[in-house]
């Protein structure tokens, strides 16, 4: 039996390692879980042997690559720590935006839930937002495929508040 992490630590964890092991979790068949380790070894092992050894000779603290963000969970929270925990349950900027205009809609008489919002995007409110220049033409094409797997996780009463991106 393999025990989960009893604190947040996702939100330790940048959105493209997130979205890695996120994307691992969901395409593998594997009937063991995956752990920090094991996201590793499908890292390592796309890197060819010369980026790696370039990598640590030219590492630069101020970005930090997914292999250096890897180890520094693996020594804080072990090779066996189940990589699940680290996917952060959060929206893309662009999916936040448009939360955050319905949020603030005062015609909006119930906070909103994930289905609330996919109503609001195949209703337009992606367009017009793009419209008024809070998202760029190119973020409102993956919107609604965002919104539709977050529903397929969490179920569309699942209150978008709870997505909201704060950075």
């Amino acid at each position: 039996m393999t025990i989960r992490n009893p604190i947040d630590v996702a939100n330790r964890v940048s959105p493209e390692l997130s979205a890695l092991i996120e994307t691992l979790i969901n395409d593998t068949d594997l009937e063991q879980p995956i752990t920090l380790a094991s996201v590793r070894a499908f890292v390592t092992g796309v890197l060819s042997t010369a980026f790696t050894e370039t990598e640590h000779l030219h590492h630069f603290d101020i970005n930090e690559s997914l292999l250096d963000e890897l180890d520094a969970l693996i020594e804080e929270f072990g090779e066996t720590a189940l990589a699940i925990d680290f996917v952060q349950d959060i929206a893309s900027e662009a999916l936040s935006r448009v939360i955050e205009a319905i949020l603030n809609d005062e015609n909006q008489p119930d906070p909103p839930t994930l289905e609330t919002v996919r109503d609001a995007i195949t209703s337009g409110l992606s367009a017009s937002l793009v419209g008024t220049g809070t998202l760029e033409e190119d973020e409102d094409d993956t919107l609604l495929t965002e919104i539709e797997a977050l529903i397929d996780s969490y179920g569309a009463d699942a209150l978008a508040e709870d997505f909201l991106r704060y950075e």
